[in-house]
Protein backbone atom coordinates (compact mmCIF):
# COMPACT_ATOMS: atom_id res chain seq x y z
CA UNK A 1 0.00 0.00 0.00
CA UNK A 2 1.10 3.41 -0.81
CA UNK A 3 0.79 4.95 2.56
CA UNK A 4 3.36 2.28 3.90
CA UNK A 5 6.03 3.16 0.70
CA UNK A 6 5.36 6.65 1.94
CA UNK A 7 6.28 5.99 5.38
CA UNK A 8 9.12 3.63 4.70
CA UNK A 9 11.12 6.15 2.04
CA UNK A 10 10.64 8.95 4.33
CA UNK A 11 12.06 7.08 7.63
CA UNK A 12 15.08 6.09 4.89
CA UNK A 13 15.60 9.71 4.05
CA UNK A 14 15.94 8.29 0.71
CA UNK A 15 13.15 9.54 -1.26
CA UNK A 16 10.59 12.54 -1.02
CA UNK A 17 6.75 11.86 -1.41
CA UNK A 18 6.55 13.65 -4.27
CA UNK A 19 9.12 11.42 -5.80
CA UNK A 20 6.69 8.45 -4.99
CA UNK A 21 3.62 10.34 -6.68
CA UNK A 22 5.79 12.45 -9.51
CA UNK A 23 2.76 13.60 -11.42
CA UNK A 24 0.52 14.52 -8.19
CA UNK A 25 1.34 18.41 -8.79
CA UNK A 26 0.88 17.78 -12.99
CA UNK A 27 -2.56 16.48 -11.51
CA UNK A 28 -3.39 19.48 -9.77
CA UNK A 29 -2.03 22.07 -12.62
CA UNK A 30 -3.76 20.52 -15.20
CA UNK A 31 -6.85 20.30 -13.65
CA UNK A 32 -6.71 23.36 -11.40
CA UNK A 33 -4.08 25.43 -11.92
CA UNK A 34 -0.97 26.91 -11.28
CA UNK A 35 -2.13 28.27 -7.74
CA UNK A 36 -2.94 24.52 -6.95
CA UNK A 37 -0.10 23.08 -8.30
CA UNK A 38 2.18 25.40 -5.51
CA UNK A 39 0.04 24.84 -2.96
CA UNK A 40 0.25 20.71 -3.42
CA UNK A 41 4.10 21.39 -3.36
CA UNK A 42 3.75 23.23 -0.54
CA UNK A 43 1.69 20.58 0.81
CA UNK A 44 4.60 17.82 0.32
CA UNK A 45 6.78 19.78 2.10
CA UNK A 46 4.93 19.88 4.54
CA UNK A 47 4.33 15.96 5.05
CA UNK A 48 8.37 15.88 4.77
CA UNK A 49 8.37 18.23 7.36
CA UNK A 50 6.02 17.02 9.66
CA UNK A 51 7.83 13.44 9.88
CA UNK A 52 10.47 14.68 12.28
CA UNK A 53 8.13 16.95 14.64
CA UNK A 54 6.53 16.37 17.85
CA UNK A 55 3.26 14.98 17.62
CA UNK A 56 1.55 18.07 18.81
CA UNK A 57 3.78 20.00 16.19
CA UNK A 58 1.94 17.50 13.49
CA UNK A 59 -1.39 18.89 14.80
CA UNK A 60 -0.85 22.28 14.63
CA UNK A 61 1.02 21.99 11.04
CA UNK A 62 -2.14 20.10 9.82
CA UNK A 63 -4.56 22.29 11.31
CA UNK A 64 -2.93 25.30 10.24
CA UNK A 65 -2.33 24.35 6.56
CA UNK A 66 -5.99 23.42 5.45
CA UNK A 67 -7.29 26.54 7.92
CA UNK A 68 -5.26 28.92 6.27
CA UNK A 69 -5.60 28.11 2.57
CA UNK A 70 -8.63 26.30 1.93
CA UNK A 71 -12.39 28.55 2.42
CA UNK A 72 -15.71 27.51 3.88
CA UNK A 73 -17.95 27.18 1.21
CA UNK A 74 -21.30 24.77 0.55
CA UNK A 75 -21.25 21.76 -1.83
CA UNK A 76 -24.39 23.70 -3.51
CA UNK A 77 -21.48 26.51 -4.30
CA UNK A 78 -18.21 24.60 -5.44
CA UNK A 79 -19.93 20.82 -6.49
CA UNK A 80 -23.11 21.77 -7.55
CA UNK A 81 -24.68 19.19 -5.01
CA UNK A 82 -25.74 18.85 -1.52
CA UNK A 83 -23.28 16.64 -0.51
CA UNK A 84 -20.13 15.88 -1.86
CA UNK A 85 -16.81 14.55 -0.03
CA UNK A 86 -13.71 15.84 -2.02
CA UNK A 87 -10.70 14.36 -2.12
CA UNK A 88 -7.20 16.19 -0.63
CA UNK A 89 -6.35 17.00 -3.87
CA UNK A 90 -9.95 18.78 -5.08
CA UNK A 91 -9.54 21.02 -1.78
CA UNK A 92 -6.36 22.13 -2.65
CA UNK A 93 -6.99 22.30 -5.67
CA UNK A 94 -10.44 24.30 -5.46
CA UNK A 95 -8.95 26.21 -2.25
CA UNK A 96 -12.64 25.55 -1.09
CA UNK A 97 -14.39 23.16 0.81
CA UNK A 98 -17.22 21.95 3.78
CA UNK A 99 -16.02 20.64 6.82
CA UNK A 100 -15.95 16.92 5.87
CA UNK A 101 -13.34 17.68 3.05
CA UNK A 102 -10.80 19.61 6.19
CA UNK A 103 -11.34 16.55 8.07
CA UNK A 104 -10.33 14.50 5.67
CA UNK A 105 -7.51 16.48 4.55
CA UNK A 106 -6.28 16.50 7.83
CA UNK A 107 -6.76 12.77 7.80
CA UNK A 108 -4.93 11.65 5.14
CA UNK A 109 -2.00 14.18 5.72
CA UNK A 110 -1.43 12.82 9.06
CA UNK A 111 -1.18 9.52 8.16
CA UNK A 112 1.12 10.49 6.08
CA UNK A 113 3.22 12.28 8.50
CA UNK A 114 3.01 9.06 10.58
CA UNK A 115 0.30 9.62 12.77
CA UNK A 116 -1.01 5.80 14.18
CA UNK A 117 -3.75 5.44 12.15
CA UNK A 118 -5.94 3.74 15.51
CA UNK A 119 -5.38 7.48 17.27
CA UNK A 120 -7.15 9.49 14.22
CA UNK A 121 -11.19 9.84 13.71
CA UNK A 122 -13.26 11.73 11.85
CA UNK A 123 -16.49 12.47 14.05
CA UNK A 124 -20.08 14.25 13.07
CA UNK A 125 -21.45 15.99 15.52
CA UNK A 126 -23.98 18.38 16.13
CA UNK A 127 -22.56 22.25 16.80
CA UNK A 128 -24.04 24.87 18.83
CA UNK A 129 -23.87 28.36 17.20
CA UNK A 130 -25.51 31.16 18.11
CA UNK A 131 -28.87 29.30 19.47
CA UNK A 132 -28.94 27.29 16.62
CA UNK A 133 -27.63 23.14 16.18
CA UNK A 134 -25.89 22.50 12.77
CA UNK A 135 -24.68 19.26 11.50
CA UNK A 136 -20.83 19.43 11.27
CA UNK A 137 -17.84 17.53 11.22
CA UNK A 138 -13.86 17.55 13.10
CA UNK A 139 -11.23 15.35 13.33
CA UNK A 140 -9.95 14.13 16.78
CA UNK A 141 -6.63 12.50 17.78
CA UNK A 142 -7.38 10.02 20.60
CA UNK A 143 -4.31 9.75 23.47
CA UNK A 144 -6.76 6.19 24.23
CA UNK A 145 -9.98 5.35 23.56
CA UNK A 146 -10.87 6.20 27.18
CA UNK A 147 -9.42 9.89 27.01
CA UNK A 148 -11.11 12.91 25.70
CA UNK A 149 -9.54 13.27 22.02
CA UNK A 150 -7.89 16.54 20.86
CA UNK A 151 -10.18 18.45 18.25
CA UNK A 152 -9.12 20.18 15.16
CA UNK A 153 -11.76 22.29 13.22
CA UNK A 154 -12.14 24.38 10.57
CA UNK A 155 -14.24 26.65 12.45
CA UNK A 156 -12.61 27.08 15.83
CA UNK A 157 -8.69 27.37 15.04
CA UNK A 158 -7.15 26.44 18.53
CA UNK A 159 -6.82 22.65 19.28
CA UNK A 160 -8.45 21.69 22.13
CA UNK A 161 -9.69 18.58 24.12
CA UNK A 162 -13.21 17.31 23.43
CA UNK A 163 -14.20 18.34 26.93
CA UNK A 164 -13.32 22.21 26.50
CA UNK A 165 -15.73 22.48 23.53
CA UNK A 166 -18.98 22.22 25.36
CA UNK A 167 -20.58 23.87 21.40
CA UNK A 168 -19.96 20.09 19.94
CA UNK A 169 -21.99 17.11 20.61
CA UNK A 170 -20.83 13.81 19.44
CA UNK A 171 -22.76 11.55 16.99
CA UNK A 172 -21.28 8.75 15.35
CA UNK A 173 -17.20 8.87 14.77
CA UNK A 174 -15.26 6.82 12.07
CA UNK A 175 -11.76 5.93 10.58
CA UNK A 176 -10.61 3.56 7.99
CA UNK A 177 -10.93 0.65 10.30
CA UNK A 178 -13.86 1.18 12.38
CA UNK A 179 -16.83 3.02 13.49
CA UNK A 180 -18.45 4.56 16.55
CA UNK A 181 -21.74 5.70 17.74
CA UNK A 182 -21.87 8.69 20.24
CA UNK A 183 -19.90 8.62 23.35
CA UNK A 184 -19.09 5.09 22.89
CA UNK A 185 -15.53 3.85 23.50
CA UNK A 186 -16.09 0.59 21.85
CA UNK A 187 -16.76 0.33 17.95
CA UNK A 188 -19.58 -0.93 16.52
CA UNK A 189 -19.44 -3.98 14.72
CA UNK A 190 -20.49 -2.06 11.51
CA UNK A 191 -17.90 -1.70 8.71
CA UNK A 192 -17.60 2.03 8.11
CA UNK A 193 -16.27 1.65 4.81
CA UNK A 194 -19.49 -0.44 3.61
CA UNK A 195 -21.76 1.56 5.98
CA UNK A 196 -20.75 5.17 4.98
CA UNK A 197 -20.99 5.42 0.67
CA UNK A 198 -19.23 8.40 0.26
CA UNK A 199 -16.26 7.53 2.79
CA UNK A 200 -16.19 5.06 -0.03
CA UNK A 201 -15.99 6.69 -2.43
CA UNK A 202 -13.89 9.61 -1.45
CA UNK A 203 -11.09 6.44 -0.56
CA UNK A 204 -11.76 5.32 -4.27
CA UNK A 205 -10.87 8.99 -5.82
CA UNK A 206 -8.04 9.08 -3.90
CA UNK A 207 -6.79 5.89 -5.27
CA UNK A 208 -7.73 6.72 -8.87
CA UNK A 209 -5.63 9.83 -8.19
CA UNK A 210 -2.20 7.95 -6.99
CA UNK A 211 -2.40 7.64 -3.59
CA UNK A 212 -4.47 5.69 -0.75
CA UNK A 213 -4.66 5.71 3.21
CA UNK A 214 -4.01 1.35 3.15
CA UNK A 215 -7.03 0.21 3.00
Amino acid sequence: MLVGLVVGALLSGSTTYAQIIPDLRAKARSQFGPAAEQTVKSWERLIIHGRNQSLEDQLQLTNGFFNERVRWVSDEEVWGTEDYWATPLESMGKARGDCEDFSIAKYATLLLMGVDPESLRLIYVKAKRGGLTQAHMVLAWYASATTPPLILDNIDFTILPANERGDLFPVFSFNAQALWVGNKTAPSSANPINRLSRWRSVLSKMRDEGFDLGI
